[in-house]
């Protein structure tokens, strides 16, 4: 058959589809708690305060993590106003630019196939795919690791010349500073033990007379360090609590109470590699034994102790969370590129073959799955029934797809293979991420957005008892006071002690003598605050939280 990644055609065919999809659907749910809400709520508080040194979350001073996705955040909703794909715009950018820098790298260092076929495996890999659509810091950080990690290989490959060595080393020193920006040291530490680890292990000493040091750390420095000057003079506190308590305590203790057991993330990795989840064992031993031993630069070799180090890595700190593990897979999808270009029939058909049986596996499961009684109240059955049409079109896209790619497969045509798989793919972990509508919307209280509007005046006081939510304040263009309750603003609420009300008592007498106002609260604390004779007219609620007017805001 024909090598479709020679065709002009098909190449601008999938770039634009894949390219429309991509950013179209950055705008079809409604953000989510936590950290979509938390991301696209400090860049509208930045955006209108204007104080782009200091970052704030409800008003309160918020030192967990650098601004970029934040300053990126706000100047999308300063060029596009307010909304959901504009908060996940820098998200969806990011995760974008790693999937065109891997595909670059792969061309450049393994051949053209190579880099076709990277290219597709990252679009379409769940894990990068669905994480590219949700605005968090993650993707944001990979993305700036992986241009890192691509512009390293490109510079460092035997036919560089000079001049591109020395430009694409300065590129790579300006992604780890935009990776630094984006979520700490991590963005310069986990590439640094990467290249020792490949020093070591490759006994590729004169590389490190390749990396354009002296100009590359000038270029660093200017990009990461007026931030963190700026924000430590206004703010003396910052120091101490974002080096140590956000990284070392962070990863050696158990502080964020975000600990997970050693194989945490195998499961992670496993979900998120598919469709090509057969052969990434095999990719990672042949990157290994494609290591010659001769003193050349092995990018294989980097590649593999990329993934196994920064895996190993998060699977000891203490701090655990799902994305974690993100910046691996555009790795991944160089390794798995490099051996699929000579795939043999057997193994195509055997990666075919595998998404098949997941795919019957899936419907097994879920024909065997009553949807509605896992939901913990009646309000939430609809949100568990309503994923069943989404599980039904993703088995059946993945079936499809597999069906596809054997048929191709059969006849060793790598290229219809990786495209069918790819595009099947990328449907399939897009309508798993829609599934997830339904639920986001019910879990950031969103539908009791309109009513709480329709009654909140602008001096009214909004009060948000025993608990914060991430993504109400974003949608009602408003802040609160909290009490009873610091969670993640616990320190900036140190910093700022009459930004809140830690005593009810307190409250109760602001609510009951002041001004009118309107309060947020768990349905446990509106029952126990109503056998108190609190006088509270509800006007919206769910199963989550009560929505009510004290007497002074009733007609």
């Amino acid at each position: 058959m024909q090598d479709l990644y020679q065709s002009q055609k098909v190449r601008w065919g999938l770039f634009i589809g894949f390219t429309i999809a991509w950013f179209y659907l950055l705008s079809t749910r409604i953000l989510a708690p936590t950290d979509e809400g938390r991301y696209a709520e400090m860049a509208r508080e930045m955006l209108a305060s204007g104080d782009w040194v200091t970052p704030r979350l409800n008003d309160i001073k918020y030192f967990y993590k650098p601004p970029l996705q934040v300053w990126m955040n706000t100047i999308s909703f300063a060029l596009f106003g307010l909304g959901e794909w504009q908060a996940r715009l820098w998200t969806g950018l990011a995760g974008f630019l790693g999937i065109l820098a891997t595909g670059y790298a792969a061309h450049r260092i393994f051949g053209a196939r190579q880099g076709f076929y990277a290219a597709l495996i990252l679009v379409s890999s769940f894990w990068w795919a669905g994480l590219g659509h949700i605005n968090t810091l993650d993707m944001g950080l990979s993305g700036m690791m992986t241009i890192s990690l691509c512009a390293m290989l490109v510079a460092q490959r035997d036919e560089a010349t000079s001049k591109e060595r020395r430009y694409f080393m300065w590129l790579c020193w300006a992604a780890m500073a935009l990776a630094v920006l984006s979520k700490g040291l991590i963005g310069l530490v986990l590439p640094g033990a990467v290249l020792v680890l490949y020093t070591v292990i490759s006994r590729d000493w004169r590389i490190w007379g390749r990396l354009y040091l002296i100009s590359g750390l000038v270029i660093f420095f200017a990009i990461c360090t007026p931030w963190f000057v700026l924000v430590s003079e206004r703010n003396p506190e910052f120091l101490h609590f974002f080096f140590i308590h956000e990284h070392f305590q962070r990863f050696l203790t158990k502080i964020h109470l975000r600990y997970g057991p050693w194989y945490y993330f195998i499961p992670l990795l496993i979900v998120g590699i598919v469709p090509w989840l057969a052969m990434l064992p095999s990719s990672l031993l042949a990157g290994l034994r494609a290591a010659p031993n001769e003193r050349t630069f092995k990018p294989k070799l980097l590649l593999v102790i990329w993934v196994c180090f920064i895996f190993v890595f998060f699977s000891y700190s203490s701090s655990k969370l799902p994305s974690y593990i993100l910046p691996i897979f555009p790795a991944i999808a160089l390794l798995l590129a490099s051996l699929l270009a000579t795939a043999s029939r057997k193994q195509l058909l055997i990666l075919a073959g595998s998404i098949l049986l997941m795919a019957l596996a899936g419907l097994i499961a879920y024909l065997q799955v009553d949807l509605a009684k896992l939901a913990k109240n009646p309000l939430e059955i609809p949100i568990f029934t309503a994923f069943g049409p989404w599980i039904v079109a993703s088995i059946a896209t993945a079936t499809v797809g597999a069906l596809a790619g054997l048929y191709f497969a059969n006849k060793t045509a790598r290229d219809h293979v990786v495209i069918a798989l790819a595009v099947s793919g990328f449907i399939f972990g897009q309508l798993m991420i829609q599934s997830s509508n339904a639920g986001g919307r019910y879990r950031s209280g969103y539908d009791l957005v309109p009513t709480m509007a329709a009654n909140m005046k602008p001096e009214m006081k909004l009060y948000a008892v025993g608990l914060y939510e991430q993504c109400i304040p974003f949608y009602l263009r408003r802040t609160m006071v909290l009490v009873e309750h610091q969670d993640e603003l616990a320190f900036g609420l140190q910093q700022q002690p009459e930004l809140w009300i830690p005593k009810r008592a307190d409250f109760l007498h602001l609510w009951n003598t002041g001004p009118a106002a309107m309060a947020m609260m768990r349905p446990a604390v509106y029952a126990q605050l109503q056998k108190d004779g609190i006088a509270m007219k509800v006007i919206a609620q769910d199963a989550r939280r009560v929505i009510v007017l004290n007497r002074a805001a009733q007609p």
